[in-house]
């Protein structure tokens, strides 16, 4: 049975929003006027994200040399846009179902999706993204295959067989559910992120991440691109599985961006087992 695109808003409505406070912090974050205070003091208000954000500021991800013990101490040291992030972040993974009738392994799925994100931090970095803004680029690459996530959950028949047919095939997901669906995963995430008022370049980044060509339309810093390529390498050094088997080679946009293509990337990134570990740090959480 074909996913109509009409169902698409519902399927989207149906996700759980993100908790108050969150949506409250990315509502402040988008003020040009907003204070950091402000941020800091809805951010407190939430003891359990407080001690999450907490945990991973002191975490080996971030490797301070001394203690930070209180949210307004954490944006001293890493930034208010570095903790926004890191709420809006753990938010998201704590809205990840546990299991879903497609089949789809969400400890892969969220290993894939946090290596992604790591990897895209570390992209933004080799780009000169300054350190406050390269979280952005984290949070684009840790919800990128949120759009799996709704079709696992609501149309799990419909999504098996694409996961089905794109293993069989050996063909891009995306492909496949374009063809059998007329829309994929990548445009249902970016409607996600619309609904969940995400910043503009997030939701961009997100829809367009099989098509960075079409994302890099709109200008921006390179997160398309930067998120494509985090993609492709996480996908190659096999950490993580999010349910598609294709490594796709860079388009000239992204080989323009980086200067290499996927293989020189890799070279020139070197060793990324580091990137790896601090993924998995925020699996436990």
């Amino acid at each position: 049975m074909a996913i109509d695109a009409t169902e698409v808003p519902d399927l989207v409505e149906r996700m759980p929003a993100f908790p108050q406070g969150v949506t409250k912090v990315l509502d402040l974050a988008s003020r040009p006027d907003c204070a950091p205070k402000a941020l800091v003091q809805v951010i407190e208000h939430d003891p359990v994200m407080t001690m999450k954000v907490l945990k991973l500021v002191n975490s080996a991800y971030f490797g301070l040399s001394r203690p930070i013990n209180s949210i307004n101490h954490g944006v001293v040291y890493v930034g208010i846009n570095t903790i926004k992030n890191l709420a809006l972040s753990i938010a998201a993974i704590g809205m990840l179902p546990k299991s879903n009738k497609a089949g789809l392994d969400m400890n892969q799925f969220l290993a894939h999706s946090l290596g992604v994100a790591s990897v895209a931090k570390l992209l933004a970095t080799h780009l000169g993204v300054p350190d406050k803004d390269a979280t952005d680029f984290f949070v684009a690459g840790l919800l990128h295959d949120f759009g799996k996530v709704v079709l696992a959950q609501f149309k799990p028949e419909e999504f098996r067989h694409c996961l089905d047919q794109a293993a069989e095939q050996e063909r891009s997901l995306h492909e496949v559910e374009l063809e059998s669906h007329g829309i994929s995963h990548d445009e249902i995430g970016g409607r996600l992120a619309e609904a969940w008022k995400l910043p503009t370049a997030l939701a961009h980044a997100i829809h367009h991440h099989h098509h960075p060509e079409h994302g890099a339309e709109d200008g921006g810093d390179g997160m398309c691109e930067a998120v494509f390529a985090a993609n492709q390498i996480v996908r190659s050094l096999g950490f993580g599985d999010a349910g598609n088997p294709l490594i796709a080679e860079f388009p000239p946009l992204v080989s323009e961006r980086f200067g290499n293509d996927l293989s020189g990337l890799m070279s020139v990134l070197g060793d990324l087992s580091g990137e790896m570990e601090k993924a998995r740090l925020f699996t436990q959480l």
